[in-house]
């Protein structure tokens, strides 16, 4: 098997599967129940699966891959450079009945070997841990016309503590950017139309008492421009060659 050139991040990835058979935000709590609801809900709003190929690049544990699967989509490819979690996303497939729709190999998003090209390709929450996030993007649109991307939302001055002070994204090497910074990483790769939306008001690790009330309060505040650019924790980027 060929060796993926990988960030420290990757390691502490296939450690989590390792130990407890997921990533942590994907595990059975509440907080992270509640903001990945919101973030799957937004995606799929975003941009609906039914009947498309996907390819999901840096597919982590492929709890995501399995929604997308399960939203309709006619095949996904999940790509990861986590043994450990390809291995753990295969058998999630094949316990869910899902094996037929569902596939996953190790892979670098940089140096793709793929049998063909694909309706979309998703990439979520993926480019922070990433040392070359453009290079990624441009490999991704040599894949397919439309890409979907997900990032924590780099103009909440919130989360730009959370990322210095907890250990978790210390550990992981979590971090943000820009919008206009997404933006431009897009268009270098040569797509003309790009949208963006902010969402979601639920920190992945937030405790109970805080995330109910948050999620509560979310929608309302996704409705207003200046707050939910400050305040939601991710931004949706759905960038394509030609207006869909």
């Amino acid at each position: 098997m060929r060796q993926v050139k990988t960030r420290h991040n990757v390691r502490r990835f296939d450690e989590d599967v390792r130990r407890s058979g997921s990533y942590s935000y994907t595990a059975d709590r509440l907080s992270c129940r509640l903001a990945n609801g919101r973030i799957s809900s937004g995606i799929l709003a975003a941009l609906p699966m039914a009947g498309k190929s996907v390819l999901d690049l840096g597919c982590g544990d492929g709890t995501y891959s399995l929604e997308l699967a399960a939203a309709g989509a006619a095949s996904v490819l999940g790509v990861d450079a986590a043994p450990a979690a390809v291995e753990s996303a295969t058998q999630r497939a094949a316990e869910r009945g899902l094996q037929g729709l569902a596939s996953f190999q190790y892979g670098d998003i940089n140096d793709l070997r793929l049998p063909h090209r694909f309706d979309c390709v998703v990439l979520r929450g993926v480019l922070h841990h990433l040392p070359d996030p453009a290079a990624a993007i441009i490999s991704a649109a040599r894949w397919s016309d439309t890409v979907l991307i997900l990032e924590p939302n780099g103009l909440n001055p919130a989360l730009k503590i959370i990322e210095r002070l907890s250990r978790y994204h210390r550990a992981h090497e979590e971090r943000s950017f820009l919008p206009r910074t997404l933006r431009r990483w897009c268009r270098e790769a040569g797509f003309s139309s790009i949208q963006t939306r902010f969402i979601n008001l639920v920190p992945m690790f937030c405790p109970d008492w805080l995330a109910r009330p948050l999620a509560a309060v979310g929608p309302a505040l996704e409705l207003v421009p200046l707050a939910r650019a400050f305040c939601c924790g991710q931004i949706v980027v759905l960038a394509q060659k030609q207006a869909g």
